[in-house]
């Protein structure tokens, strides 16, 4: 206390004295130098008080607070009702309660799930695959004491948010990929197998790959070239080796329609597949949801720059633009095929392009997105038709075809265009210095699709494994006389229209 009143009695005596001499300082030009003699001791005084005082702690800016909590808003948007929409509206009407159940109870399971333990496992320091248990619970976010909540990083060196509206905005990430599966294996899973496979899927594969791709010490962490190696050596596998993923093509894309893939496979095809007419019973529906989710989409990349800063601005105008082109490649291709755009294309098409520029949206410029859109849309359209017949698996609602192909083509993609030399922002080459380069085309490229296969493979096991153990214990599909009456009914005791 002694010391604080001696520097700030210091601090006005330098002030005025200060005043003083540079009020004569016009007239006499010997009394620059005065204040120069006077000044230098009082600064070297204050100086040497601020050092010794304690740094700080830092505070997130309150704009950059604003546009996450928006982003999560929309992403939860994005998939209740957004998702539950668009595939309520492709299945048959006597299936419709059952598919928004399993959307909006999975996704209300693994946001529980994941504020539980699943955000340490993904967020915190553990190995190159898995995080550990400093975060279970959510243990130290906030200190009730001090009423302050810990810090995150983001991409900026000096620059945080709240570590808790981080996991919260990544809750929202976790929740909508369990929830893409659920239109791989629509209208014939028992519900209480859903729930188990979720929260079996979740633990093993969603976490260890959003760790592998995502987890990293930070910015400020790289505070000299001594500590570089260290510090990569905390991070993600997946990120160790410098594979690009804004907001999710492998982590969240890939990874569920790889589990969606081997559910329609090990569940097997509906009655009737193949025989029967399987007509979505509302394409209006469809299209709210497809538009609920472009919109949402916003907040699940442009939110993924952690920051109101350039690069959200460029993943908004990227998923703008990326968007409308896969929409008119769809219809394009689609008139092609069979002389004709379909409104189930268009949506289609739009959900194409928002997956393709998930990984892409801030690591490629504007004209990179758009192409990523057209191949995406016609890649996406040969995935639901060409290669679904190929596979000969009933995925009721062409996950794989969507978000696999779509995935795939967003993360190839990534590594064509994120070159400065394409028009793309480039990437950290140095995070000691913050600065921008851009890696090779063919060496990003392979970077990235060793990410992919690392994912396929990883999710593939994984949910091998884990359909095989619901089946053991419950069972993974419904009687034939219930599938035939609608899982409405027979699951939920309820019918979603009325005669």
């Amino acid at each position: 206390m002694k010391k604080l009143i001696a520097t700030l009695a210091l601090g006005l005596a330098v002030l005025g004295f200060s005043g003083a001499v540079l009020a004569q300082a016009a007239s006499a030009p010997e009394a620059a130098a005065s204040v120069a003699a006077a000044v230098a001791p009082a600064a070297s005084a204050v100086a040497e008080a601020a050092s010794a005082a304690p740094a700080a702690a830092p505070v997130a800016n309150k704009g950059d607070v604003a546009w996450m909590v928006v982003a999560t808003l929309l992403v939860i948007m994005m998939t209740v009702p957004g998702l539950a929409l668009f595939y309520g509206g492709l299945v048959r009407s006597k299936n419709m309660l059952s598919v928004l159940m399993q959307v909006m109870v999975t996704f209300s399971m693994i946001v529980v799930l994941w504020f539980i333990y699943g955000y340490s496992l993904a967020f915190t320091e553990g190995n190159a695959y898995v995080g550990g248990f400093d975060r279970l619970f959510m243990k130290g976010l906030f200190d009730p004491a001090a009423g302050t909540f810990a810090m995150g990083a983001t991409f900026s060196k000096g620059v945080y948010i709240p570590e808790l509206l981080f996991a919260a905005f990544q809750a929202t990430f976790a929740g909508i990929t369990c929830c893409l599966i659920v239109g791989a294996f629509a209208e014939r899973i028992k519900f209480s197998a859903v729930l188990l496979f979720m929260a079996l899927w979740f633990t093993f594969s969603y976490a260890p790959i959003a760790h592998m791709v995502w987890f990293w010490m930070g910015p400020d962490a790289y505070a000299t070239k001594e500590v570089v190696d260290q510090m990569n050596g905390k991070a993600g596998l997946i990120w160790q080796w410098g594979a690009l993923d804004f907001a999710g093509g492998t982590v969240v894309h890939i990874n569920a329609a790889v589990a969606g893939l081997v559910g329609a496979y090990m569940i097997g095809k509906r009655v009737g597949y193949g025989k029967e007419a399987f007509t979505p019973h509302s394409l209006t529906l469809t299209m709210v949801g497809a538009s609920m989710l472009w919109v949402g989409w916003f907040g699940f990349n442009a939110g993924s720059a952690l920051e109101a800063n350039n690069s959200a601005v460029l993943a908004f105008a990227n998923t703008f633009s990326a968007t409308a082109a896969a929409v008119l490649a769809w219809c394009i291709g689609e008139t092609l095929m069979k002389g004709k755009a379909s409104m189930l294309g268009a949506a289609s098409g739009a959900v194409a392009g928002l997956v393709a520029i998930t990984p892409a949206a801030g690591n490629v410029g504007l004209m990179g997105a758009i192409v990523v859109g057209f191949v995406a849309g016609f890649a996406c359209l040969w995935g639901v038709n060409g290669l679904k017949k190929l596979l000969g698996a009933d995925d009721s609602l062409d996950v794989f075809g969507v978000h696999g192909v779509g995935g795939i083509v967003g993360a190839l993609l990534t590594g064509v265009f994120n070159t400065q030399s394409l028009g793309g922002p480039g990437l950290v080459g140095d995070w000691v210095t913050a600065s921008v380069t851009s890696n090779a085309i063919g060496a990003q490229v392979w970077i990235q699709l060793k990410a992919v296969l690392l994912t396929i493979v990883w999710s593939g096991v994984v949910s091998l494994v884990a359909y095989k153990i619901v089946d053991l214990v419950i069972g993974l599909r419904v009687p034939e006389d219930e599938e035939r009456e609608g899982l409405d009914i027979t699951s939920h005791g309820e019918t979603a229209y009325h005669n």
